[in-house]
């Protein structure tokens, strides 16, 4: 894992004086990849926040080679330009290495690129595969996407009478990616620094595809203020609503063991799109959404053997009930 002094005397690769929101979790994510990869790298990214506000024709913030694909293609772009690299370094054209990552919103990665994103996992391009999950289409409006939480208040799931914000649970993509039977899959976050870039550094050194899932909080659309935005990483890992683990050739690790798990009240209660949960008529739509998350911490504990700490889990269940 690359130390700190060493990742700070890197260059970044992504500017200063973009026009992404302050507090933005996909530009902190994009930095921090891009600087555990120390040699060439050729990235594509599908248009989504981290695009338009970065390459704002004529200018672009990107110190490297950087393609701008259609929504939903990413994957298969930066697939396609891993192909030619191949094929030119064979007939001797290319002498060195290059790195190729491909970057998507969790709209471009979850939804409508997910076609792409498959089909180049199983091809077995020897390349990266971020997911920036901001749970949301936030680049047009905050509208619902398969990450969006369940009750997540957004402009496609308006809080109201009928509803209660988002009726459905999110998708687990990276278990979907992991049961490709890739060499590397991971969960990570904008919040935890050492955790990103570990993961992030074994990945491009992983011959074959790999894929990161990083929670990247909006502050726009999760309605909280921008200097919240690692904070908010830090408690969905402690709540186990955005658990980290990685998936290495089948093998399933947690990489974060919450000191204490909080309820995920400590996560929800800092963010306005789940304000409308906090009342007593709503307590029932929380009990629904903490028995979820302990469900799905439950059965990631067993994928990671993680018996003891299974065990503990259940007894504090059972002490509290």
């Amino acid at each position: 894992m690359p130390r700190l002094k060493e990742l700070v005397n890197r260059e970044d690769r992504l500017t200063g004086g973009h026009r992404l929101c302050g507090g933005c979790g996909a530009s902190i994510a994009a930095r921090q990849i891009l600087l555990a990869c120390d040699g060439p790298v050729v990235m594509s990214c599908a248009t989504g926040c981290l695009e338009v506000a970065t390459t704002i024709y004529p200018y672009t913030a990107w110190k490297m080679s950087f393609i701008h694909s259609a929504f939903e293609n990413s994957a298969a772009t930066i697939a396609g330009v891993e192909s030619a690299y191949r094929v030119l370094k064979r007939r001797g054209k290319i002498d060195h290495d290059i790195k190729f990552v491909g970057f998507g919103g969790d709209g471009g990665t979850y939804d409508i690129g997910i076609q792409a994103l498959s089909g180049a996992m199983e091809r077995g391009h020897d390349m990266l595969y971020v997911c920036y999950n901001n749970e949301g289409y936030m680049n047009t409006g905050v509208q619902r996407s398969s990450a969006t939480p369940l009750r997540g208040n957004t402009t496609t799931t308006p809080v109201g009478s009928v509803i209660p914000g988002k009726s459905q649970r999110q998708k687990d993509l990276t278990a979907v990616m992991a049961a490709h039977n890739i060499p590397y899959a991971a969960q990570s976050s904008s919040g935890n620094w050492r955790d990103l870039t570990k993961k992030a550094e074994k990945a491009f050194a992983i011959e074959g595809p790999c894929f990161l899932n990083v929670l990247a909080p909006c502050p726009l659309g999760w309605i909280h203020e921008a200097h919240e935005t690692v904070e908010m990483c830090q408690l969905a890992a402690d709540t186990c609503f955005w658990p980290l683990y990685e998936v290495e050739n089948g093998e399933w690790r947690l990489t974060h063991k919450p000191r204490e798990k909080l309820p995920v009240t400590a996560y929800l209660e800092r963010q306005g799109r789940f304000r409308h949960l906090f009342s007593e008529a709503n307590q029932p739509l929380i009990d629904e959404i903490q028995a979820y998350i302990d469900e799905q911490w439950e059965r990631l504990l067993v994928r990671c053997g993680e018996d003891e700490l299974l065990e503990q889990h259940r007894a504090e269940k059972q002490g509290k009930a």
